[in-house]
């Protein structure tokens, strides 16, 4: 009877074991299954996160969470992951066309900052500038939003409206600003003659370098030298940069074959010269292009690809740069394909002029620098209100600032409608066939917004233009 007992006793304790041996196994097996990563910390993470977290969330935000943060961890606002979706948006910005309010923008610790507009943009034409930081797209604010996300809310149909709420910290306020999107078409080169003291100047803008800028180039420079142009005036200015392939080529135009235009340094260290190439057009075209003399307009909009085209020629000692300091981005990115449809975009190189100048943070340097006068770097927004002595708003700075740039004696732009205020807003309404009064309303709103429209269309109050055109006709002068 003992020893039955016995035996009943030892085949329960082995039982037990053997049910121990299953249960480790199955629980290895389900370890394994939900292994993401060869990182034991990371599979560790995300087991915990899946079987024990009170929110719900599903593996593919889990691990394009993981994504992000690697992403994020590197502290480049240049690096980024995108979704299937966000990576198809983003693509979209250098096509050759797309729906959107046109602006480049880049993240830089949680904040998303205009790197620049686009030319004739819905952006431009509100007065978006340089430096603004995106805070908030209709009722949507952005803390803790992705770039993606940001695309996503900015993008939409064109016909309808989005409006904006940026932070400008030239003027330390926040400014809303409600655009329409629009078919934008990617048409980035735009040039025309100048004709001014008997000489012809060749303008040409390049709003981006993307898919067609270099074919475009060629075309537009082609046509000044059949006009037989003396000169080149190329504008950079809020110029967001754009494919590295098209910067080169369009400087391959202007300088013989085989020059350095700019290095790669890569992670390591390791520095790999970027030369031009022999372009496919007439031997003729090559001849005056490289003959030609050249003026760069560049801002602090100016960005990335353009800045990479300013340096080669201004360290060739082909082109005179005229402006300010560029914007000074000088890392290149490279886009990679992932498993899941999304996109890496991996800060791979930095680039460095032919001087070898890594112009990061910095910028390219003028070498005639020329600040815009305050009323044409002034945006046009939306005015509405009655204001009068006493008051203190936005509205009131903004019609300070203007009749201050009109020539108008106004002391304070700080928005409080002082009796100095007053005596210039009479008067400009005087001047200016308004009803009389020393009050800010509507009529006087619409008056101002048509009047810093008017004075930025305005070509001769361009002082970055005027000084790139006079110096231009000095270069051609001596040159004769």
């Amino acid at each position: 009877m003992q020893k039955g007992r016995i035996f009943i006793l030892l085949g329960t304790v082995c039982l037990m074991i053997a049910l121990f041996i299953v249960w480790q196994s199955l629980n290895s097996k389900s370890k394994v299954e939900t292994s993401v990563s060869n990182v034991a910390v990371i599979d560790e993470v995300y087991s915990l996160i899946s079987e024990k977290s009170v929110y719900s969330i599903t593996q593919e935000k889990l691990i394009e969470g993981a994504l992000r943060g690697m992403t994020n961890a590197l502290e480049d606002p240049y690096s980024t992951y995108y979704t299937e979706k966000e990576a198809a948006l983003h693509k979209q910005s250098l096509a050759g066309q797309r729906v959107g309010i046109g602006i480049e923008v880049t993240e830089k610790n949680g904040r998303f900052i205009v790197v620049s507009p686009v030319k004739s943009s819905p952006a431009e034409k509100a007065g978006i500038r340089p430096f603004d930081e995106i805070v908030q797209v209709d009722d949507q604010r952005l803390d803790g939003k992705t770039m993606g996300e940001l695309l996503n809310l900015i993008q939409g149909e064109a016909g309808q409206e989005v409006t904006l709420v940026i932070y400008r910290p030239s003027t330390d306020r926040h400014i809303t600003v409600t655009l329409e999107r629009m078919e934008i078409k990617n048409d980035t080169v735009e040039s025309q003659v100048i004709e001014v003291e008997n000489a012809k100047i060749g303008y040409i803008s390049i709003s981006l370098f993307g898919e067609k800028t270099a074919n475009e180039w060629v075309e537009a420079t082609n046509e000044l030298l059949s006009q037989d142009v003396d000169g080149l005036l190329v504008d950079l200015r809020d110029n967001p940069g754009g494919y590295l392939h098209s910067v080169a080529a369009v400087v391959s135009s202007v300088e013989k074959e085989g020059e350095v235009f700019a290095y790669m340094q890569n992670g390591a260290g390791a520095m790999e010269p970027l030369h031009t190439s022999k372009i496919e057009v007439e031997q003729e075209y090559i001849n005056k292009m490289n003959d030609i003399p050249i003026i760069v307009l560049q801002n602090e909009g100016s960005a990335s690809a353009s800045e990479v085209m300013s340096g080669a020629l201004q360290s060739w000692d082909r082109a005179t740069i005229v402006g300010v300091q560029s914007f000074g981005k000088g890392t290149v990115q490279e886009t990679m394909d992932l498993q899941n449809g999304g996109e890496l975009k991996l800060s791979t190189n930095k680039w460095l002029t032919p001087k070898r100048d890594w112009i990061h943070g910095t910028g390219i340097k003028v070498d005639i620098e020329v600040e815009q006068h305050p009323l044409f770097l002034l945006e046009v927004i939306p005015l509405k209100g009655n204001f009068e002595e006493g008051d203190f708003s936005e509205e009131v700075a903004y019609v300070q600032k203007v009749l201050n740039g009109l020539g108008y004696t106004v002391t304070r732009t700080d928005g409080f409608y002082d009796k100095e205020t007053a005596d210039a807003v009479a008067l400009y309404r005087e001047r200016s066939n308004l009803a009389e009064g020393r009050q800010m309303n509507d009529e006087l709103f619409n008056s101002i917004s048509e009047k810093v429209v008017a004075y930025k269309q305005e070509q001769q109050h361009d002082l970055q233009l005027q000084m790139g055109i006079s110096v231009m006709i000095h270069t051609i002068q001596g040159n004769i």
